[in-house]
């Protein structure tokens, strides 16, 4: 697909190219002289204790580089890359890759959906039912229909319960496959830096790592070259520090992170013969999913409960009925001087009849189709959402996502495209500006209007001060340059090619920086606390200089001098230090650009790269975390400041704008400067305009209002305990005292959080998830009237991150999003979502989608409530008066696999409509039965069981046929068919009411959009006319079905629920509209009166609402002169309770 563009071209290639896997290493060794699997695993085993001196036995004393050559590989450049020698790796070595557990198969669930308690009852007394009726049965020939169907039933529900969790087992198995695709690492192979996914790097790759972007290690490795490297074990050992990597500790673990410097490894461990593989492989087997319930479903076992415990009493209440009115009393009813009835005579068979019916009962009043239901909708959303750019790896993130109130996130490549151009360098005192020379490049101005010897510096110090990992990409195809690693290094990097020069030919070129060489070099890698990153090479005159680049006013702050037009040094003044900030970055800032400093510091006093001097620290000068500085990154000359433009992608204000409209808040995360982020927040929407207040002094002629943008450290002085001199107050455990307090005073104006660390987004997840502003009523109303909304609740928190450092917050929060483009593994192990094209509008869809899922189960919740109060109902009713439902057991075990099967399947599988983001946040503590989903359960539970119930006594009368009751007990009656059938076509059409939650009137709107819900209704209802017309005995119909008469009844009863629940509409708008006038009715006086006033200055009428410092206080009490106030200025200021009665003073 690309060529790489080597970060470091070696300058002649060894290698010779396999021939049938022979001479594959540097020094002529053929694969059978390779070291064995079980060496190298020992190697690793060994690495505590005998490790070194195993490896230098292996090697002859040739250390790690001599066993990538023995492996047929080479420190500097590599393996080939050819497929064929990667097999054959694998072949000897093992895929880095485990087997995967297998999903269970059909039969096995099968049996896991057998153990349901309720189908196991149901298939016991079918299997009574047979034989005794076989034996005891007044027809013989028919007694096998009705427990066959049950045995029927029984095998569909099963079945589509099974076929349901098989698809989504297969599903799971698909989207862990796509997650490891996004798992990507990169190899030094043909001496360019390859991007592979984990299962494609083999035994003998050279791996490229840093605690940057590169953290998380896949395999066991020998460390060839590092920088101050360390590696956090304590997953594997427990040991709470990191672990230093050098020649004397050179094993690297998979499994690991590394927290410190960067370097390259020789794998010689992979999958399961790593050691972090072997452990897995050991506890494989007994590895169990950690299923913790989500919110959704806390509240839905709390109803299948509550209903199960109705059905219970339900189900006992018709069995004691049925055996006391058809049972006890015919026994005792003849009682008198003959005597009693001879139990004998009693037939005990109707026993299994009504256990059968009452279990039955228990059966449709459970709605154990829920759970499929649940899992149904957050399977669907999670496989639309993977289409639309959402990985999702915990399935109720959906769920919880649809709650969130908050969204914290990152700017760069989520609000911004991450594609990263230099627009302007401010060098010698002149700024240059892509957009100043329409013919000319900006490389290529520098490069003209530049001494050749301040172009080529400026050249130098970014190709030396960048990480091997950053790199630029050339598509074969088309041409482009495609960029990989860092994408601000890769901006400059592109830079330096625009201005002619080869960044690998330099970095090749360069002591200290090129591979053969690096021992001489010492970088110091970028991290957040310091936000630079530098590296030391030797000087050929002897010294060192050090080469940095960071953030401009932290580089700017540590600069002593500035190289003027000609290249001389020149004295930088804290007045010019100021001058630079306001005429140079600030405007940068404001152009939305972001703004890095390059500098650098010569040491003629060091000898080399281990020389205390490098790593002695400054007394005073401190980092941005407070550690304290390196003296080497102090002192500098000022090379160039350059702004790098990173557009914004054009679909975040729009869906900004959306998530405004639904509730959410969203707040800008960023390790970038203050006005910046600013300028970004205002065109993306974040900073709307009652944020702002004016200010002529600036640029843009407005600024943030107080609390709405700040920085890091002043987000850390306000929100957590501070000694006199302004340092962080540390608690027992070490960590800056947080004061939850503080906090909330903070958090609701918040918008921009600038110069963050990871310990920030941190405290804001922990935070934002702990704050009680929503129970003060004093403090919401006074941000209600400053335009701050809080919403009714806790907080629920959507963070996004790709750093390393970003996984405590992750974690933290209720939904944590990783980029799958630019996120480290770490943050992608530790999200719930991985937002596969880093974009913040996927984030909006996810909320879409998840609010989605809370109401697809509401909607089957309100479905099947109102089926299960009409069937337990007709059969609490139907057992005592005539000791037996009217609807018979398989018929209800039909209605069960409608309910919990098709119907789940329907509405399960709706799309979310926009108008789910014109509503607030789904509050986590209501419950999910709504008003109106009562209304609307209720009001067609009354119009159903009405219509079942005038079927049910005078349907037999009405249709001209035998009464259902005084018919033979083995022949299905026509009277209880049409009962049966309109009990189901009410419930179709119920099926289209409940497609609304909200008393919307159009049922039908949007229903075309859903193939799923049109082809399950229309399916069922061929089903139900195929069982009416033909099911005869087996479903307990009429021989020959019903006649047109008796379906246009039936139709007709159906549809009109369809006008019925138009009626329970309009009921329900009534009501909320009388209700709210009776709120503002109430409410009306506590706010406020009206007073007529005579003065001096003349009569008039006031009235005033708002409540002041003088409520409670008599006006007769004050004391003012007509120079003071007006009386209608008085009067306005003044609150009561009511109208109030004014004495006029003296003065007036």
């Amino acid at each position: 697909q690309g060529r790489a563009v080597a970060s470091e071209r070696a300058p002649s290639m060894p290698r010779q190219a396999p021939s049938g896997f022979q001479q594959l290493g540097d020094d002529g060794t053929d694969s059978e002289s390779w070291p064995q699997k079980m060496q190298l695993m020992e190697l690793m085993d060994e690495r505590e204790s005998g490790g070194l001196r195993l490896l230098s036995d292996l090697t002859g004393g040739g250390g790690a580089e001599k066993l990538a050559s023995m492996l047929g590989s080479s420190a500097g450049s590599g393996l080939s890359g050819e497929a064929a020698d990667l097999d054959h790796r694998k072949v000897l070595f093992g895929a880095n890759a485990f087997r995967e557990k297998e999903p269970k198969s059909y039969l096995e669930l099968v049996w896991d959906a057998l153990h349901d308690a309720v189908l196991i009852m149901l298939l016991v007394l079918a299997a009574v039912q047979l034989p005794t009726e076989l034996v005891f049965g007044k027809d013989k020939s028919t007694a096998w229909i009705e427990p066959t169907a049950l045995f029927l039933s029984v095998f569909i529900i099963v079945n589509v319960s099974s076929a349901t969790d098989y698809v989504k087992e297969r599903q799971f198995k698909s989207l862990a496959a796509k997650l490891n695709q996004s798992n990507k690492k990169v190899v030094v192979r043909r001496g360019e830096q390859t991007e592979v996914t984990d299962a494609e790097i083999v035994v003998g790759d050279v791996l490229a790592f840093n605690a940057h972007s590169l953290a998380s290690l896949p395999c066991d490795g020998v460390l060839l070259s590092g920088s101050d490297v360390k590696v956090d074990e304590s997953s594997l050992t427990g040991e709470p520090d990191p672990m230093p990597k050098t020649a004397e500790a050179p094993f690297c673990v998979s499994g690991t992170d590394v927290v410190s410097g960067s370097g390259r490894m020789l794998v010689v461990a992979v999958g399961p013969y790593s050691v972090s593989g072997k452990i897995k492989m050991a506890v494989y087997h007994d590895e169990e999913e950690d299923d913790e319930a989500s919110p959704l479903f806390v509240k839905l076992n709390g109803i299948v409960e509550d209903v199960f415990k109705v059905g219970l009493a339900a189900a006992v209440f018709c069995f004691l009925a049925m055996v006391a009115l058809g049972i006890v009393y015919p026994s005792f009813r003849g009682c008198g001087e003959e005597g009693c009835w001879d139990f004998l005579e009693v037939e005990w068979l109707h026993l299994i009849e009504y256990m059968l019916t009452a279990i039955t009962v228990l059966a449709v009043a459970v709605p154990e189709g829920l759970p499929l239901a649940v899992n149904l909708a957050l399977a669907f959303s999670s496989q639309q959402m993977m289409a639309q750019n959402n990985l999702v790896k915990h399935l109720d993130a959906c769920e919880t996502m649809g709650s969130a109130t908050t969204i914290c996130s990152d700017k760069t490549g989520t609000l911004t495209a991450n594609r990263m151009s230099v627009r302007a360098v401010r060098v010698g005192g002149v700024t240059y500006s892509a957009a100043g020379d329409s013919k000319r490049s900006l490389g290529r101005q520098l490069v003209e209007l530049l001494p050749e010897k301040l172009a080529h510096l400026l050249a130098h110090l970014i190709c030396v001060d960048t990480m091997d990992e950053s790199f630029l990409e050339v598509n074969e195809a088309t041409g482009a340059t495609g960029f990989k690693g860092n994408p601000t290094e890769c901006a400059l990097l592109s830079l330096v090619a625009e201005m002619g020069y080869d960044y690998a030919a330099l970095r090749h070129d360069t002591p200290g920086r090129s591979l053969a060489t690096a021992a001489r070099g010492k970088p110091f890698m970028f991290s957040s606390k310091r936000k630079m990153m530098s590296w030391a090479v030797p000087l050929p005159r002897g010294g060192y200089r050090v080469y940095c680049k960071g953030a401009s006013e932290i580089v700017i702050a540590r600069c002593d001098a500035m190289l003027s037009a000609s290249g001389e040094a020149a004295p930088l003044s804290d007045a010019k230090r100021q001058q630079l900030m306001e005429t140079v970055v600030r405007p940068f800032a404001g152009e939305a650009y972001r703004t890095i400093a390059l500098a650098y510091r010569d040491l003629p006093g060091v000898k080399s790269a281990s020389s205390k001097e490098l790593e002695a620290t400054h007394s005073t000068m401190t980092n941005a975390d407070g550690s304290a500085a390196y003296v080497a990154e102090t002192g500098l000359t000022l090379l160039a400041l350059t702004g790098i433009a990173d557009p914004l992608r054009p679909e975040v204000p729009g869906a900004i704008e959306r998530c405004n409209r639904a509730g959410i808040d969203v707040r800008m995360v960023t390790g970038d400067n203050l006005d910046t982020a600013v300028a970004i927040a205002k065109n993306c929407g974040i900073l709307r305009p009652q944020d702002l207040e004016p200010d002529p002094a600036h640029a843009a002629g407005e600024r943030p209002k107080p609390k709405r943008a700040l920085e890091g450290r002043e987000f850390r002085a306000l929100v957590h305990r501070t000694h006199a001199d302004g340092s962080l107050a540390l608690d027992e455990e070490g960590k800056p005292e947080f004061l939850q307090t503080q906090f909330d005073k903070v958090w609701p104006y918040l918008r921009v959080l600038a110069r963050s660390s990871p310990a920030d987004k941190l405290t804001l997840a922990n935070g934002l998830n702990k704050s009680t502003v929503f129970a003060d009523a004093q403090q919401v109303e006074e941000l209600r009237r400053e335009g701050i909304v809080v919403f009714p609740d806790r907080q629920v928190v959507a963070m996004t991150g790709d750093g390393t450092n970003d996984a405590p917050a992750l974690k933290r929060a209720d939904v944590g999003f990783a980029m799958g483009v630019a996120g480290t593994q770490i943050a992608k192990d530790a999200c719930d979502i991985v937002l596969l094209d880093d974009n913040f509008a996927s984030i909006v869809v996810a909320a879409k989608w998840g609010r989605n899922v809370y109401a697809s189960i509401s909607k089957f919740l309100q479905f099947q409530l109102t089926v299960n109060i009409v069937a337990v109902s007709l059969a609490i009713i139907g057992s005592i008066v005539f000791q037996e439902s009217p609807i018979a057991a398989v018929q209800m075990l039909w209605v069960n696999l409608i309910m919990d099967s098709l119907a789940s399947l329907a509405l399960s599988t709706e799309p979310p409509s926009e108008e789910l983001l014109a509503r607030p946040p789904v509050n986590r503590s209501t419950s999910i039965v709504t008003r109106q989903m009562w209304i609307n359960m209720l009001g067609q539970a009354a119009y159903q069981l009405g219509v079942t119930l005038f079927v049910l006594f005078h349907g037999a009368e009405h249709f001209h046929v035998l009464d259902g009751h005084d018919v033979d007990n083995s022949k299905p009656s026509v009277h209880y068919t049409i009962l049966f059938n309109a009990f189901v076509l009410m419930t179709l059409c119920n099926e289209v009411n409940c497609r609304k939650l909200e008393g919307e009137f159009n049922v039908f709107a949007g229903v075309c959009s859903n193939a799923w819900f049109v082809g399950v209704l229309l399916g069922t209802l061929v089903l139900q006319v195929l069982a009416v017309q033909f099911g005869g005995r087996a479903l307990r119909c009429a021989e020959g079905g019903l006649t047109t008469h008796q379906w246009l009844f039936c139709v007709g009863a159906g549809l009109f629920s369809l006008v019925w629940q138009q009626a329970l509409n309009c009921y329900s708008l009534l009501s909320r509209r009388v209700d709210a006038r009776r709120k503002r009715i109430k409410k009306k006086p506590a706010h406020g009166g009206a007073v007529k006033f005579m003065s001096r200055t003349g009569n008039g009428f006031q009235e005033f609402r708002r409540s002041n410092p003088y409520l409670g206080k008599s006006l007769s009490t004050l004391r003012f002169s007509p120079s003071s106030k007006t009386a209608p200025d008085l009067i306005s200021a003044v609150a009561g309770t009511g109208p109030v009665a004014v004495s006029r003073p003296s003065s007036y």
